[in-house]
């Protein structure tokens, strides 16, 4: 996209050219082509080191959460057209989904996940790229909400053609009706969750003492398309990592809970 005379109205051509992508009722594929590739330049765009630098410029904030719900909502409507796809027998990854990948390499940094590790993912999606490749690479168990009931379903339906023999449950379910939340270990929140902060909160009292939270974020220009990171409860959860991509959609805070010290036998 070739810049123009203010960050701003770059901005703003984007979220009409987003508005215009999601009044389409379902997308044949000329229309998906498209998508996708407006995804991958706006993905390109948030990465660039000139925007980066023009971010300062921008005079409307309101302009943030419309290109940040309009994304986000393009984004769902392409997994879902991937799904199809590829449940007809046919799949592309596209320049957008091949950045989520890499970032899941080393999601938890030194918090590794083991085939005796439960993770939980807040956000699965409807191409649960994140379970299966985890549960694909560890073995270990991985349980994927949401609260998209037809992304559930297409969810399934993608682990069923990729992820025979893994150990993958999906839910259509809030957080807190989730059994066994004490046996889980590890917590992806993905960065399109509006409500993670809220639902990190609840978490301290329904989780292990031991449990370490993944929270992917996007500040400054990586606002645009994930929700910012925010304050926490100090009692309650301290960051023992935060791992800075720059060449990566999302950014990564890792969280554990903040235990008191305790006191030293004989004071």
């Amino acid at each position: 996209m070739k810049a123009s005379k203010t960050f701003e109205e770059d901005l703003r051509i984007y979220l009409e050219r987003f508005d215009e992508a999601i009044q389409r009722n379902s997308l044949m594929e000329e229309e998906a082509v498209a998508l996708e590739e407006l995804i991958n330049e706006y993905s390109r765009f948030i990465l660039n080191e000139e925007y980066i630098k023009r971010w300062d410029q921008l005079a409307d904030p309101h302009l943030v959460d419309q290109l940040r719900n309009l994304s986000a909502l393009s984004v769902a409507k392409m997994e879902k057209y991937r799904a199809r796809k590829l449940l007809r027998g046919d799949g592309v990854i596209a320049d957008y989904f091949q950045n989520i990948e890499s970032c899941i390499e080393e999601e938890f940094g030194q918090f590794q996940v083991t085939r005796e590790s439960t993770v939980l993912l807040v956000g699965s999606g409807s191409f649960p790229m994140t379970p299966l490749l985890i549960a694909g690479r560890t073995c270990s168990k991985v349980i994927g909400i949401d609260i998209d009931e037809e992304a559930v379903t297409m969810g399934r339906q993608v682990v069923d053609r990729l992820g025979k023999g893994l150990n993958i449950t999906l839910e259509f379910s809030l957080v807190e009706q989730l059994r066994d939340l004490k046996e889980v270990s590890h917590i992806i929140f993905s960065s399109t969750v509006e409500a993670k902060y809220d639902i990190l909160d609840q978490l301290y009292e329904l989780t292990n003492e031991e449990v370490v939270v993944s929270m992917r974020y996007g500040d400054g220009l990586k606002s645009l398309f994930n929700f910012p990171s925010r304050e926490v409860d100090k009692k309650k959860w301290r960051i023992a990592e935060n791992s800075l991509r720059p060449q990566q959609i999302f950014d990564i805070l890792i969280y554990e809970k903040n235990r008191p010290a305790k006191s030293q036998e004989g004071n």
